[in-house]
């Protein structure tokens, strides 16, 4: 087998156990390179650091699969691993819907697979991942017997790993728009053209949190996308919801969610870009008992977090200037790049600018079923806070 030599200092990261492997990182190869094959990668001094997938044209040159030098990488080796997945899932309570694979976290670096009652949908983001893509799918179809499997490899990261974009059945066609259970309500996940996978499962557990806040509330949400989180609160009882987002498809399917759970008397949407009509709202002084925001990543680079702190400030001053005394604000940051710290600080200095004090509710994470490995920070991705704001 082909091994993979690292330089003499490698980062913690590595050492740590995170199985991303950079070009400017390996000192060497012994034998040929072939993308997608499968590598041992060792020490300066020959020690044995794991196995895993190479791919040349990749700034991630190698990602590991297992740290284990007895352990073969074949077709047994991901029904185990889906396998191992799905029974921490049950343990912990995720079995209707969940991310049944959530990448590095299942170390199964670079796959992603949900799970919508009994069907599936696959992303396989790496060329060392896109291979065993058959394996995966009959792991499946072994473990779960599903009703169908859909891949939504539609995603420009795989162009990086010099892969096309595509998207299709992996088994027999069936009908992408299916009907989900959440919380008590029911969600409309159009599998073919929702984003990312078709539906944010990351905030199930986190949408539950609004419960007692927004009871006999007036709430705006802003970048609402499908509705959900204006959905739970007028299921948990406020008198009245406003959704926005700037997306008229976004705001139909709203709309029809809306209409599922005959809640359609309590919540509306408008098709608006919240940034403008957060800040016109502030200085026509309208009044919310809770200002929810839910903006999508502002960054995939690190060099634009800047801006990113710059918007999500913005955002969250705006949303505060809304706000009554002693309402609520329901915040959110799904960008990877942006710290836990970095958020919280940057809610802080929104707070100061809009000369209003915040009493923390809660901060927390993304649901437990995207669980967050220590040592191997991009798995602690989502922030989600409430705070009452004085």
């Amino acid at each position: 087998m082909t091994k993979v030599i690292l330089n003499k200092k490698i980062s913690n990261r590595v050492a740590n156990g995170h199985p991303w492997i950079f070009s400017n990182e390996i000192n060497h190869v012994k034998g040929t390179v072939e993308a997608a094959s499968i590598v041992d990668v060792f020490t300066h001094d020959d020690k044995f650091v794991g196995r895993g997938y190479i791919n040349p044209q990749s700034q991630i040159m190698v990602r590991l699969l297992t740290r284990n030098s007895s352990e073969e990488i074949n077709e047994q080796f991901f029904h185990k691993r889906i396998l191992a997945a799905w029974q921490y899932r049950q343990k912990i309570g995720y079995t209707q819907n969940c991310r049944l694979i959530f990448g590095e976290a299942d170390l199964m670096p670079a796959l992603i697979i949900d799970k919508f009652n009994d069907y599936f949908v696959i992303q396989t983001l790496s060329l060392g991942m896109e291979v065993w893509k058959n394996a995966i799918v009959d792991a499946l179809n072994e473990i779960f017997k599903p009703k169908g499997i859909y891949e939504r490899n539609d995603v420009p990261v795989r162009e990086l790993e010099g892969m096309e974009q595509k998207k299709g059945f992996l088994s027999e066609p069936f009908d992408t728009n299916i009907i989900i259970n959440e919380n008590g309500l029911r969600f409309l996940v159009d599998i073919e053209n929702g984003q990312k996978t078709g539906y944010f499962l990351d905030q199930q557990d986190n949408r539950r949190a609004i419960k007692q806040i927004v009871r006999g509330a007036d709430v705006l949400g802003a970048f609402t996308y499908t509705g959900t989180f204006e959905i739970h609160a007028a299921h948990y009882g406020a008198e009245s919801v406003l959704g926005l987002d700037i997306s008229e498809n976004a705001v139909k399917q709203a709309t029809r969610n809306a209409e599922l759970n005959e809640l359609q008397h309590k919540v509306t949407f408008q098709a608006v870009n919240a940034f403008d009509v957060l800040k016109q709202w502030g200085k026509d002084g309208r009044q919310y008992d809770v200002v929810m925001l839910d903006p999508p990543a502002f960054t995939k680079s690190r060099e634009n977090i800047q801006k990113a702190l710059a918007g999500y400030k913005e955002i969250n001053l705006r949303g505060m200037k809304l706000i009554k005394p002693g309402g609520f604000l329901v915040t959110s940051s799904c960008t990877n790049l942006v710290s836990p710290e970095m958020f919280l600080e940057t809610i802080n200095m929104a707070a100061k600018d809009a000369k209003r004090k915040l009493r923390q509710v809660t901060f927390q994470a993304q649901a437990s079923d995207h669980p967050i490995i220590w040592g191997i920070e991009n798995t602690n991705y989502l922030k989600f806070l409430i705070v009452q704001v004085m």
